[in-house]
């Protein structure tokens, strides 16, 4: 019987520190996520080109990027994302994947003028050496504010 019991707090407390682990990484994630926005916003390119994985994808409402197209075109201020309003936001782990959904207003200047967009935005983030990398980042216009 007391075997019985050690197995089972053994057990619990197992899936206590594991539940734990994935809150941290989930807030993590939310939290490199919220600075990704600032740096954006800031236009801070050499912070995003170490975010942003060799190998990342963009996908906008006229089209794709890839990494290097992206940073040229945060440097430029051909977008210029001066602020993301979240207004809700979820992380899935996967392995060492990790997908994150936000609800955002995105307040912009594209090609000159300002435009205020909802969004639900898509980033994947990869665990590569320990450090997370950002291996796409896709906007999906909604209908409806």
């Amino acid at each position: 019987m007391k075997a019985v019991i050690f197995t089972f707090l053994t057990y619990m407390l197992s899936m206590q520190a594991a539940l734990a682990q994935t809150a941290g990484v989930e807030q993590e994630i939310l939290t490199l996520s919220k600075n990704k926005w600032r740096w954006m916003s800031e236009k801070k390119t050499d912070t995003l080109s170490a975010l942003f994985h060799e190998k990342a994808v963009f996908v906008h409402m006229g089209g794709s990027m890839n990494r290097d197209q992206e940073l040229g075109v945060i440097q430029s201020g051909g977008i210029h994302y001066k602020q993301a309003d979240i207004h809700e936001a979820s992380v899935q782990i996967i392995g060492e994947t990790a997908i994150l959904l936000n609800r955002i207003t995105l307040l912009a200047v594209v090609g000159g003028n300002e435009v205020t967009n909802p969004f639900v935005v898509t980033e994947v983030y990869i665990r590569q050496n320990g450090q997370w990398k950002l291996g796409s980042l896709s906007f999906t216009r909604l209908l409806t504010r």
